[in-house]
């Protein structure tokens, strides 16, 4: 007799656990292995976003820590649709049909918004936000980056914008399952545009220009949200209890 996932033991539950935290090592330690070999293409196209620009690297295993950064970066992003279905199979026992309905499509969508996020930094935010910097270079003091501090620079700007990108399926989220009310974020827009500003602040470099860079997608990306959220505040208004 086969066990319904709602009847299964504290134990049992643990040994299911188990297994998919096995099946996710597995994918992502090979995804790993595999990006790594590709490693020194994936330098080079981020190199190219700065044509001008010559790196260094001022350790020893500087570079081979950067190769490994990018591998395990690079791993966890193509391993994460496999870690994501592994962490739906587990938790989803647990959710009714609706409750199913809504986080699978917010899940598919998120993934969406991230991809969009990081396609937008990379081909837009990094270009602008480099040839800004590189632009403060006199004659006396010239660039001499090293291309690890570089490398953490591209992959933070990349993961903030697509972190942010998240912004319009969290807010429908929230106001899918009641946690907030569409008029409470209606009523506090002034404080939620400089909540938005800071944030964008702390995530990106001590300059306007990233500042902008960052804090305008996020603007609409709220407005976005709040659009969202009433066409399912309604919807919820409109089911029965």
């Amino acid at each position: 007799m086969i066990k319904n996932k709602h009847d299964l033991t504290i134990v049992e539950h643990l040994a299911e656990l188990r297994k998919r935290l096995i099946k996710s090592a597995f994918v992502f330690v090979a995804s790993v292995l595999l990006c790594y070999n590709f490693a020194e293409i994936i330098v080079e196209d981020i190199i190219n976003i700065v044509p001008d620009v010559n790196f260094v690297f001022i350790a020893p295993a500087e570079l081979l820590m950067s190769y490994i950064k990018i591998a395990v970066v690079s791993g966890l992003v193509i391993s994460a649709p496999f870690l994501l279905i592994q962490l739906w199979l587990f938790v989803s026992p647990g959710l009714n049909s609706s409750e199913r309905k809504y986080i699978s499509v917010s899940l598919l969508t998120g993934s969406v918004f991230f991809i969009l996020g990081i396609i937008f930094s990379y081909f837009v935010v990094l270009p602008t936000m480099i040839v800004f910097f590189i632009g403060f270079q006199i004659d006396e003091i010239q660039a001499m980056i090293s291309f690890k501090s570089y490398l953490d620079f591209v992959i933070n700007t990349l993961l903030a914008f697509g972190a942010i990108f998240e912004l319009p399926i969290v807010m429908v989220l929230l106001t899918r399952f009641n946690i907030v009310q569409i008029s409470f974020l209606r009523k506090n827009r002034k404080v939620f545009i400089l909540v938005i500003f800071i944030i964008a602040a702390i995530l990106t470099p001590p300059d306007v220009i990233s500042q902008i860079l960052l804090g305008i997608p996020m603007l609409i990306l709220f407005e976005i949200g709040i659009i969202l959220s009433s066409l399912i505040q309604k919807k919820n208004n409109k089911t029965p209890s």
